[in-house]
């Protein structure tokens, strides 16, 4: 109640055009669809929020393939083979499971092998189980796309085999309808960039693929602004809007609030350190290293799987001490402790520090934080007085990440890099960080909504024959990008689909 009302108005208006996200039942949207529960030999390897994904996608999947007559799925963009697996041996559908990481298609194999003679044994009659195809291929166009798919589906109405098939640019795009191919359904969890763009497009134009479910993700490396098939925008009604988003913003449609509800306030604060470290980052660029700073470098999220692991370990431990609410870290004195309650002469970095969040805060090219745990690097020496304990230690993580960070792009430590004297100037304008971050992120919703309704009117553009819809699947403080985008030819008896729950344009 005590923001200005120019920010109360600000945040309020945002809300107001963003898509519903909350999480609805797939019943809610087809009521024939059913969600099996996947046990313990085909969830091997997968986290909880996989496994959230892949057990409502999964269900959507094959209703909408029972529903169009289709007894084969492409899944693009498949990584490990989850989804495919979960589709072949819980839903008896043949997958095609395309990915351009050839060890990606050998992880595939090697456990949809494992996973097939798990079922066999259950099986008391004689069944013959479909495992993945395996296609690798990278698909930088939709006419690859389409192209390796028909071409992977062609002659094959039986039982699938493990296959591995290596494609590239030269494959020719098959022209003319092939009856023998079967009926196709298009699915992607989380495909990247353009690839859920190039979905869309094959699912226009080849008359075999029947229907698609697609779940986006990494909107920041969207093609914008090309003379050829953009990934944004691609709808007539977005095309006339004129508006341009640009990197910086499409970054933002990757952000996402629903985890930050779950931080303490000590948690997020770290957080915010590590924002204010890649910031100061940029000034030793600019300072040391000019021609780098000017090809605007990204240095990735190496700490990404670290950060979720150290939460992890310390939510166990607070649960077991009885202390569920309170999920904050140590702070920088406690962390550097002796058992005798003394500070040690050279404390070692706060673990918690930046490693203490399962948010997706950043995409891409906002920090690094790898060198951070377990680093070698010699500690900054600080005395036992607490009055400049926490800046001391923040000034340690940033040298480790400045190193970490150097080190990433090829540059090597300059030794005369003064970040003793960067840290100071930075320092006065950290707690900006923070609220800086938050009104950007305020609009990620917003960008993501606009995405999303570009492709959405980019197939309800294409006529009565084609149904589409936006449907929250996923639980969004588990898995932020939640938005499955469904559609379907009218080529047959229409689907029946509870459109409550479902947004369209």
């Amino acid at each position: 109640d005590h923001w200005p009302s120019s920010l109360q108005e600000f945040i309020l208006t945002a809300r107001s055009l963003v898509l519903p996200r909350e999480q609805k039942s797939p019943q809610s949207f087809l009521p024939n669809s059913r969600v099996a529960s996947i046990g313990t030999v085909l969830a091997q390897g997968m986290n909880s929020k996989k496994k959230h994904e892949i057990e409502a996608l999964s269900g959507i999947v094959d209703a909408i393939a029972r529903s169009r007559g289709a007894k084969t799925v492409v899944d693009v963009g498949s990584g490990q083979g989850y989804l495919a697996q979960a589709l072949s041996f819980e839903y008896q559908l043949a997958v095609i499971a395309i990915d351009a990481s050839s060890h990606h298609a050998s992880v595939t194999n090697t456990r949809a092998e494992r996973i097939k003679k798990h079922y066999a044994a259950k099986c008391v009659e004689k069944q013959q189980f479909k495992v993945p195809r395996t296609v690798t291929c990278h698909v930088l166009s939709s006419d690859t796309l389409a192209a390796v798919t028909l071409d992977a589906c062609q002659d094959d109405h039986g039982e699938h085999i493990t296959e591995t098939n290596n494609c590239n640019q030269s494959i020719p795009q098959i022209e003319q309808p092939n009856h023998s191919i079967p009926q196709l359904v298009l699915a992607g969890l989380h495909a990247c960039g353009d690839l859920s763009v190039n979905m869309l497009r094959v699912f226009v134009s080849c008359e075999q693929v029947q229907a698609l479910v697609s779940v986006g993700c990494c909107y920041n490396l969207l093609s914008e602004d090309t003379d050829t098939c953009p990934g944004f925008p691609i709808s007539k009604a977005a095309k006339s809007s004129k508006l341009v988003l640009g990197k910086s913003i499409r970054d933002l449609a990757c952000q996402s609030a629903e985890r930050w509800r779950n931080l303490t306030k000590e948690m997020a604060l770290q957080n915010f350190d590590i924002h204010a470290f890649r910031a100061a980052f940029q000034m030793v660029l600019e300072k040391y290293f000019p021609e780098v700073s000017r090809l605007s470098p990204s240095i990735g999220r190496q700490g990404k799987a670290l950060r979720r692991q150290r939460l992890r370990k310390v939510m166990e431990s607070h649960l077991a001490m009885g202390k569920a609410d309170d999920l904050s870290y140590p702070n920088c004195k406690e962390q550097n402790m002796n058992t005798d309650g003394s500070l040690p002469t050279e404390p070692t970095a706060p673990k918690g520090a930046v490693e203490c969040c399962s948010n997706e805060l950043c995409t891409g090219d906002t920090y690094s934080t790898s060198a951070v745990v377990g680093s070698s690097i010699s500690r900054v020496n600080v005395g036992p007085s607490d009055t400049n304990l926490d800046e001391c230690c923040k000034l340690t993580l940033f040298k480790d990440f400045t190193i970490s960070g150097l080190g990433r792009l090829g540059c090597g430590f300059v030794e005369d890099v003064n970040l003793l004297e960067i840290w100071k100037d930075v320092q006065h304008f950290t707690e900006f960080i923070g609220p800086f971050w938050c009104l950007r992120a305020a609009l990620g919703p917003l960008v993501e909504t606009y995405i999303l309704l570009d492709r959405l009117l980019f197939l309800q553009e294409q006529g009565s024959a084609v149904e589409a819809s936006l449907f929250p699947l996923f639980d969004p403080a588990m898995s932020p990008r939640n938005m499955a985008l469904v559609a379907w030819k009218l080529t047959g008896d229409p689907l029946e689909p509870s459109h409550g729950n479902a947004s369209h344009a």
